[in-house]
């Protein structure tokens, strides 16, 4: 057997820390390298050109030379200078004005949406006023008044006419956080709004700060340009906006010396282009699915794969997954949530998978169906379904099989509908999308679907917030058999809902699947349900099945000691009362490697000098019961192979 050991990149250290999104961004990089550029002109300017900005000791009208790259104004000063000498003052106004108005705008757009009430409406008002104002013609009038008073007047009237539209973005997100459970929880638990507000709320709401800041910083710089353009602003200063000022005032465009144009423009440009590079690498720092949704999970096992095969003859598997390794890459080194798995699913099998919450459950069916969303990633391993492994499939191989062979009902995946679109229309979508367009032939398997899932076929023109939880929950698993898919995927499709809806959502899918002859894979950490329900059980344990046997066998002989504390958790509904324990301790961290048995630290029979030095083989032990323990098996799974993780 042979699996994948991750070893941790060089330079890993790069990539950790508060600044390591320098490294994992190339858009933030690049961004980054650009302002630094910028900055270490203006701060370096006196080393790097020998002239004063303002003397005019030259010939006028000079063209780029090496003494002169930029050439020289209309007045003798040179251009390259002013450049160097004006992008400290335009930098400093860009950086000040977005720093202080970002500030402005997201204590009160936090303020607003935390404390509600008479606060929210002030905060709303104040910000509707200076959004109806007019924005230029405010800063005209109000930098005329400080004409001549120098730079700090100016960043003072930006920031001041420049936090409403901030603030109202940051109040619209900060009020949906508001609502969220964690924030309640804070409540709930006697933390002060001032800890609220910016040790759960704040950190929640860095991508939209960061682009609040870059943009309010860009809209500064343009300002300036312009004020100083039309003669309002400080023409005194050197700026890049000022360079223009002259550069118009002396009709450079007229004595052919574009380039006094041209490097002022060009610079403010490629300043805005620095700051939006840079909030873009934020954006996917802060958020790994921006940039990468709807892209199938990505695979860095090794090419050259084994050659697909046929479709399975009778008695083989449908699903079958072959040492699979899966997880996570994260900024601190990858997560390994699947370890080594092999696991086979028979034609119309109702396979359970059952383990505490974040044991790799949902990860191993996402990665084998190649569903696992960024920064999820398949590291070796095969998953065949009908013999083709979907492992290399291409995107638009994918596409085709999707929803045809096999589909997915997510957890809480009654929250999928939209909500402005009729359940008609979204559950014509997958049909559509795989070539079905009569209007009647759609109409029809809607119908069948609905009566298939215990909805009245009037339903198929309502709208999501019209269906009860219960009723949600049955479109959505009408959808994801609207093709009659050879294996359905479903990730804990009855949490949020009572027993009682459960326990008949349930029924029907299994009444489904005997009448369709569907395989499904039914993800829980519920083994009491799992017995009732499965034909086949696998216990998942750190990323590993540490047990897999029939549910029945499962049932009456649990073999392995985490599945005998997992079955003891649940109490039987006759016979004497008994106090239950739960599992103490905890899995180990799935971001290190496990040379030995997993559930050793919590285990009541582990062996010292064994069970810590070596892992279990997963041994069969009795007809289709297996179980990876040195209590049932002295067998020692195979060395770890030492390749090492391919590259993001």
């Amino acid at each position: 057997m042979t699996t994948i050991r991750l070893r941790r990149p060089r330079m890993a250290w790069l990539r950790t820390g508060q600044l390591g999104f320098l490294t994992r961004s190339p858009r933030a990089t690049a961004g980054l390298v650009i302002i630094l550029v910028m900055l270490l002109m203006a701060i370096f300017a006196p080393l790097l050109t020998p002239y004063d900005p303002k003397a005019g000791i030259f010939d006028p009208w000079l063209r780029p030379s090496l003494t002169h790259p930029l050439g020289t104004t209309a007045l003798g000063e040179d251009i390259f200078s002013q450049l160097l000498y004006g992008a400290r003052l335009t930098l400093l106004i860009g950086l000040m004005s977005g720093a202080i108005a970002t500030a402005i705008g997201t204590t009160l757009g936090l303020a607003a949406a935390y404390f509600g009430g008479r606060v929210d409406e002030a905060i709303n008002t104040l910000a509707n006023v200076f959004l109806v104002l007019p924005g230029l013609p405010l800063l005209i009038v109000a930098s005329a008044f400080l004409r001549g008073a120098g730079v700090w007047p100016i960043i003072l009237v930006i920031s001041l006419t420049g936090w409403a539209w901030g603030t109202r973005v940051l109040r619209s997100q900060a009020l949906a956080l508001r609502n969220r459970d964690f924030v309640h929880a804070a409540v709930a638990s006697g933390e002060g709004p001032g800890r609220i507000i910016f040790r759960e709320m704040l950190p929640n709401l860095a991508g939209i700060i960061a682009a609040n800041f870059f943009s309010t910083a860009l809209y500064a710089v343009l300002s300036e340009a312009a004020l100083s353009f039309i003669g309002i602003g400080d023409v005194g200063q050197t700026t890049w906006g000022t360079m223009l000022f002259w550069a118009q005032g002396k009709q450079a465009l007229l004595n052919n010396a574009w380039w006094w144009v041209a490097a002022p423009g060009l610079s403010i440009a490629l300043l805005g282009t620095a700051f939006a590079l840079v909030n873009f690498g934020i954006d996917e720092i802060s958020n790994p699915r921006v940039g990468r949704a709807g892209k199938a999970t990505k695979v860095l096992r090794k090419k050259g794969t084994a050659p697909v095969a046929e479709a399975p003859q009778t008695g083989q598997p449908l699903l079958s997954i072959r040492h699979l390794n899966a997880g996570y890459l994260t900024p601190r080194g990858p997560v390994r949530a699947v370890r080594d798995v092999s696991l086979d699913v028979k034609p119309g099998e109702f396979l359970g998978l059952a383990g505490e919450s974040g044991c790799g459950k949902s990860t191993l069916a996402f990665a084998a169906t190649r569903l696992l969303d960024a920064p999820g990633v398949v590291f070796s391993g095969e998953a065949r379904l009908d013999g083709k492994d979907l492992l290399a499939m291409s995107p638009e191989e994918l596409r085709r099989v999707r929803w045809k062979d096999y589909s997915l009902v997510f957890q809480a995946s009654m929250n999928i509908l939209n909500p402005v679109i009729k359940i008609r229309e979204q559950v014509y979508d997958a049909m559509q999308a795989h070539g079905v367009q009569d209007k009647k032939k759609l109409d029809a398997r809607a119908r069948e679907l609905f009566r298939l899932v215990g909805i009245r076929e009037s339903y198929l023109d309502a709208f999501p917030h019209q269906l009860s939880g219960g009723m949600k929950q049955r479109v959505v698993i009408a959808i994801a058999l609207a093709l009659e898919p050879k294996l359905v995927v479903m990730d804990e499709p009855t949490t949020a809902l009572d027993v009682v809806v459960q326990r008949q959502i349930l029924q029907e899918i299994d009444e489904v699947r005997r009448r369709l002859g569907i395989s499904v894979i039914f993800i829980t950490h519920d083994l009491s349900l799992l017995v009732e329900m499965s034909d086949r059980i696998a216990i998942m344990y750190a990323g590993e099945v540490v047990e897999e046997a029939p549910a029945d066998e499962i049932y009456r002989n649990p073999k392995h000691p985490y599945t005998r504390r997992l079955m003891s958790a649940f109490p039987p509904l006759s016979g004497e009362r008994e106090r239950r324990e739960g599992i103490p301790g905890r899995p180990p961290s799935l971001a290190q490697d496990i040379p030995y048995c997993p559930f050793y630290e919590r285990c009541p029979s582990r062996m010292p000098g064994l069970c810590d030095m070596k892992k279990p083989a997963s041994v069969e032990v009795e007809g289709g019961h297996r179980v990876a323990c040195f209590l049932h098996s002295m067998a020692v799974k195979e060395e770890e192979s030492r390749a090492p993780l391919a590259s993001d």
